[in-house]
């Protein structure tokens, strides 16, 4: 990988200025205001008071006094409604959303989770066939739909009507269905487009709570799951998906559904649960049961009653991830050493891998994993019948989407976003693609998408770092996309002598800037950064966090990049 560059980032001095002025806190946090495009007293009030009254309406999204409409009519006449989801985490809570709040009003009541090797993403035909089959007369479609035409008209032919609940990029056409709710749609004048596809969902039950004068308890006490969906889709938190994250964390670390509880539980995570944990604790055993099994199996711990049932489900997916996490690392070794004993690969730009016999589930994490040691935009590729399926992830500042557009030509069907896509081809396409995409990338990269980045907020003085600077610090949170935690540089630090290196290029810190305080850390993949530096002065960029040292909470450093000062 190339080497790392370190990037303070800007901030508008007037105002971090004003609020300092204004709200009497450390300068070095109202820079951190300032770059969240925070500027008055009652922004960063807002910021730091989340409250579920600053929610936006719901009936501000295109097609939803028809979606309501429809719905109530359903349960009015007491008809079949089959709730239809994608087979990842933001699918399975969308349909356990739904399904949970629906039940106070009607038994007539099923779901389905597409199979993802034999229906792959997406509303398919085995899905309406199956609507079909069990008289349903109402599909609602979650994280998915807006692009499903055929399967939409399809529906229509049997008389089946579709409500589409999805964030995803639409078509220019929408599909025929009676209700099409994407914030993502041009004509369409909600004030957050980046819900989650559960975060679209969470809006469709308020709208309906609201015109039936349901108690918005009964929509508040779903946003364990909501904020579940956002932590794991990497929606922006910042808005209203930072109302919903904050609300919906606090549930989970005070009273989450009994699934929840039971995947925290076989977790292994500590509470106060963060979004990391929810990312990498939770996540990943829902996300298991598409990739290796049954989506439904998430679903059905998501909806579970009881304490030991929950439990034993969950034990079930805790089984799936492991199995899963074993095919990953060893597809991901495979695909490394593949890229590494390529003798043109120090020339390429891109990464293209195919395998016939590679597991569809978990190419995704495939490419992920060869972006994170490679640094360039990856695509890997398995055989499904006789197409070729693969899963495309981009470094910052590559637009991976428009990339894989001018190889349209070459597909049978792709989808995605700047950072991540889904692709399909014939098989035989496999070799033209690799050429093709590899010229894209060369005639579009820029010199800095190349380079990995490393945002640092602001530079600081250990002896800025207080009790009560983390008290405010923490009140940032929830962070992800669009609200980072702020990485901080230190300048001229130096190991006290007790630092020592671990296993797998691991690091435990313990270090000091002058005569100032000594602060402990951790590493992860900094051995040799630390090797190289750790008998002179060196700059340290790191997060802050709470770790547990003999049964108490010390503030300590997640050390993310070392270099010599």
């Amino acid at each position: 990988m190339p080497a790392q560059r370190w990037r303070l980032l800007p901030v508008e001095e007037a105002t971090a200025q004003h609020l300092h002025e204004s709200l009497r806190i450390s300068p070095l946090l109202c820079r951190l205001l300032a770059q969240r495009g925070i500027s008055s007293f009652d922004e960063a009030r807002q910021f730091f008071r989340p409250t579920l009254d600053d929610l936006h309406d719901p009936f501000l999204m295109k097609d939803m006094e028809a979606a309501v409409n429809r719905l109530e009519n359903a349960l009015n006449r007491g008809e079949r409604i089959l709730l239809y989801g994608d087979y990842d985490v933001d699918g399975t809570t969308s349909v356990a959303l739904l399904y949970t709040f629906l039940s106070d009003f009607t038994r007539e009541l099923d779901y389905y989770l597409p199979d993802r090797d034999k229906e792959g993403y997406g509303l398919s035909r085995a899905g309406v066939e199956y609507a079909r089959a069990g008289a349903a007369t109402l599909m609602v479609v979650m994280d998915c739909g807006v692009k499903a035409h055929r399967a939409i008209e399809l529906a229509s032919t049997y008389g089946i009507d579709v409500i589409v609940c999805d964030h995803h990029l639409p078509d220019d056409t929408l599909p025929p269905a009676v209700a099409v709710l994407d914030p993502k749609r041009s004509d369409c004048p909600y004030p957050n487009d980046g819900l989650s596809g559960c975060g679209v969902v969470f809006k469709l039950v308020q709208a309906f709570a609201l015109r039936q004068n349901v108690d918005p308890a009964k929509c508040h006490a779903l946003l364990d799951l909501v904020a579940v969906s956002i932590c794991c889709d990497l929606v922006p938190v910042t808005g209203e998906n930072r109302i919903l994250t904050h609300f919906g964390l606090q549930l989970l670390n005070r009273n989450p559904r009994l699934g929840l509880w039971a995947l925290v539980e076989h977790s292994g995570r500590r509470y106060p649960l963060e979004v990391s944990d929810v990312v990498f604790g939770i996540g990943p055993m829902i996300n298991a049961a598409g990739r290796l099994g049954d989506a439904r199996e998430a679903v059905r711990v998501l909806l579970s009653v009881d304490r030991n049932s929950a439990l034993e489900a969950a034990a079930t997916l805790r089984s799936r991830n492991r199995e899963r996490r074993e095919v990953d690392q060893h597809t991901a070794g495979d695909a490394r050493r593949r890229v590494e004993r390529d003798p043109d690969f120090a020339h390429r730009k891109s990464i293209v891998q195919f395998d016939p016999g590679w597991h569809k589930g978990i190419i995704g994490i495939v490419a992920s994993r060869l972006v994170e040691q490679f640094h360039r935009p990856a695509v890997v590729l398995t055989q499904s019948g006789d197409r070729a399926v693969g899963s495309a992830r981009s470094v910052p500042g590559f637009d991976l989407h428009a990339a894989l557009g001018r190889c349209e030509h070459l597909f049978h069907s792709f989808g995605g976003h700047a950072h991540a896509a889904g692709l399909q081809m014939p098989v035989e396409n496999v070799p033209d693609f690799v050429a093709q995409f590899e010229k894209i990338v060369c005639e579009t990269i820029s010199e800095a998408a190349e380079t990995p980045e490393l945002e640092i907020s602001a530079n600081i003085r250990f002896e800025e770092i207080t009790p009560q600077f983390w008290r405010t610090l923490r009140q940032f949170a929830p962070f992800g996309p669009g609200n980072m935690a702020p990485v901080f540089r230190a300048l001229g630090v130096r190991d006290t002598g007790r630092s020592r290196l671990l296993a797998d290029n691991h690091v435990r810190l313990s270090v000091r800037q002058n005569e100032g305080p000594v602060f402990t850390g951790i590493g992860f993949g900094l051995g040799d950064a630390f090797s190289e530096v750790k008998n002179d002065a060196f700059d340290l960029a790191f997060n802050l966090f709470e770790d547990q040292w003999q049964g108490e909470r010390v503030l300590a450093l997640m050390a993310k990049g070392i270099t010599a000062t």
